[in-house]
């Protein structure tokens, strides 16, 4: 049997009767979230839509529930009782404006284990709650902040508005499920800590019974198949972080296939969570099996443009690249796609490429500009591994936003000189001293000698050693883009200023180890850009403009 997924008005809870069952905890809202509820419903302003013939409504979460044995009125609560109870005490307040005989019937509240609550429920004016226990007193408390709230309002305030608004223009997610055992629901939304996304909702939509009334059994359980097989196999290829990390912006998403649904949903609210399940709801209400299946086909070629994207290495990367930096939106890129040949929307990323960097002078690029200096780096890294023909490597997006990657300085500066672990630094940096000249000599025993607790004794050496290993580096290109370079946090924390020959067997080491070395950081620490015979231990004045002009000729076709 199918799940039934449906919105109904809070108007229309009122023929239930429901099952609190004793797994689930007792009433626990506070004042905080019943005025949240009162405000938000307060706030709403129906707007009539669809030629007059409908109004907007305010969606309330979902609740969860389930048939309690043949009495089609009685379901079992196995998520939202906290909700339902907050809605009763809303409905419950609003009926003392009527003489008894007048007031709205009310749904049943039935615990199976709290026993006396329904009558406490029912008899909230009459009740005293000095004496109650805990579940009747949060209760109390929720009461009495309706109560407080409704005779704070000003004078112009309408109630009579208000219980409109909730009644009729207030809409609950009704998701009733017809097959799972309800305590391994609730572990499922509870335990396990994962809601109703819009995506389950949303597959209830597409595969329920009801949109299929012209076909037979047979012809009906073969398009449910057809749609749940293909929706599963959609899901699964999102779940490859390569995959999903080159499409979307460092988004964690359970349930992956959900962001096409976000694609397709043009009435976007951000205020909404469940925004993208109502506009599909809207969308098939009254559905037919071609709105159901032209919708599908929608779905499938989102998904389809993405793989086609994907497996074009050099769509990949330059799509990879604008998404990266914030560039794109999918959808607009999607769009266009639609609308160009293959070669037209190579061009058409290439454009973008240049947009985005437009603003950016390189000569004038500083390690201060990081936002400029990052995006710099990112697509030199990419286009140095396009340009490679022998290199059919991808760039691996996933990596590179699920970690957090820094602007590196290639060489020491001399402005970090550590505070802590100095006698560490020293030890490390004199065994690459180079000892052929008198200068190094004397340099490597002064280091040998040095008191690191002496401030101006180690400072004064300090410099010295990035000197010499800068070998002749000018001061005023430290921060040049000339000597930066793209990294991974957890490596560059574990040098802390090294200098330059420490980096370099860092990297080396990392590097065996298998982790992920962007390509040009790479080149620059094995000296790829050096003049043979390489200074191993030393990032020279040449090899600083041989990394400048490299960028440069990479970048040259985007730059302005």
């Amino acid at each position: 049997m199918e799940n039934i997924l449906e919105l109904k008005t809070v108007n229309e809870l009122t023929q239930f009767s429901f099952f609190i069952p004793s797994y689930q905890r007792g009433y626990k809202w506070t004042t905080k979230e019943v005025k949240d509820i009162l405000n938000d419903i307060n706030d709403f302003i129906p707007r009539i839509i669809d030629n007059f013939e409908q109004r907007t409504w305010y969606c309330l979460q979902p609740i969860v529930i389930r048939k309690k044995g043949n009495w089609n009125n009685e379901f079992e609560v196995i998520d939202g009782q906290q909700r339902l109870t907050t809605i009763y005490l809303i409905l419950h307040y609003l009926n003392q404006d009527f003489v008894k005989e007048r007031r709205l019937k009310l749904f049943h509240l039935n615990y199976q284990t709290r026993l006396g609550t329904s009558k406490f429920l029912e008899n909230l004016n009459d009740t005293k709650t000095d004496d109650c226990n805990v579940d009747f007193f949060h209760i109390s408390q929720a009461y009495k902040t309706i109560v407080d709230w409704f005779e704070k309002r000003p004078i112009n305030f309408d109630k009579s508005d208000f219980s409109s608004k909730f009644k009729f223009h207030s809409r609950i997610i009704w998701y009733e499920s017809k097959n799972e055992d309800p305590i391994s629901i609730f572990t499922r939304i509870n335990i396990g800590k994962i809601p109703l996304t819009n995506s389950e909702l949303i597959k209830a939509l597409f595969l329920n019974s009801s949109n299929f009334h012209q076909y037979s059994n047979d012809r009906l359980r073969l398009q449910q198949l057809e749609i749940a097989s293909e929706w599963d196999a959609i899901e699964q290829e999102l779940q490859e972080d390569s995959f999903w990390y080159f499409l979307t912006a460092n988004k964690v998403q359970v349930n992956r296939i959900e962001f096409i649904f976000d694609l397709m949903n043009d009435n976007d609210d951000k205020s909404d969570n469940y925004s993208t399940f109502r506009y599909f709801s809207k969308k098939f209400k009254n559905s037919s099996p071609e709105i159901i299946q032209n919708n599908w086909k929608i779905v499938k070629s989102y998904f389809q443009r993405f793989k086609e994207w994907y497996n074009e290495r050099s769509w990949y990367h330059k799509i990879g690249f604008l998404v990266s930096i914030n560039s794109i939106s999918i959808k607009s890129l999607y769009d266009k796609s639609s609308e160009l040949t293959k070669s037209q929307f190579d061009e058409y990323l290439d454009a973008l490429i240049k947009q985005s960097i437009r603003n950016i002078i390189l000569d004038d690029l500083q390690y201060s500009d990081k936002e400029d200096v990052r995006k710099i780096l990112l697509l030199y890294n990419i286009l140095t591994m396009l340009n490679s023909d022998k290199d059919n490597s991808y760039f691996p997006f996933d990596i590179f936003k699920n970690e957090k990657w820094d602007i590196e300085h290639i060489t020491s500066i001399k402005d970090a000189m550590p505070d802590k672990n100095r006698e560490d630094w020293l030890n490390d940096a004199k065994v690459f001293i180079d000892t052929s000249h008198k200068e190094g000599n004397l340099l490597k025993k002064r280091a040998d000698n040095c008191n690191v607790k002496n401030e101006e004794e180690f400072k004064n050496l300090f410099e010295d050693m990035v000197s010499h290993f800068n070998a002749e580096l000018k001061d005023d290109l430290i921060n040049d883009i000339s000597n930066l370079t793209l990294l991974d946090s957890e490596t560059n924390r574990g040098y802390k200023n090294a200098v330059f020959p420490l980096k370099r067997k860092t990297i080396i080491n990392r590097d065996k180890a298998g982790v992920f070395i962007p390509v040009c950081t790479k080149n620059v620490f094995l000296k790829y850009f050096s003049e043979y015979p390489p200074k191993i231990s030393f990032w020279t004045e040449d090899d600083r403009e041989n990394y400048e002009k490299d960028i440069y000729t990479v970048l040259k076709d985007y730059l302005n």
